[in-house]
């Protein structure tokens, strides 16, 4: 019997692997929108983010250190109005 091979994907944020199922995909779409992709098939450049403790701290996100790695990610510049819906987005999916 075949043994399946697990999609590994890279977190952003932590820059450690995981199986791509455990991780949540976010989307630069077509229209330059920032969106939170819970099924993985979204249009668009995508970047992988886990759930950790360590990804989704509120420190991190003041820190300015997410909306630069995203920027890199999403090969797109972010403005400030962008960043805030996308973190509001963010708390509200991982229930914080």
């Amino acid at each position: 019997m075949k043994v399946k091979k697990v999609p590994l994907r890279k977190c952003i944020v932590c820059q450690q692997m995981f199986p791509k199922k455990e991780l949540l995909r976010i989307v630069r779409t077509p229209q330059e929108e920032i969106v939170i992709d819970p099924t993985g098939k979204a249009a668009g450049r995508g970047a992988y983010v886990c759930t950790s403790e360590t990804c989704r701290t509120p420190d991190t996100f003041a820190s300015g250190k997410w909306k630069k790695v995203l920027e890199r990610a999403l090969n797109m510049s972010i403005s400030q109005e962008q960043y805030e819906q996308f973190r509001q987005n963010w708390q509200e999916m991982i229930g914080k």
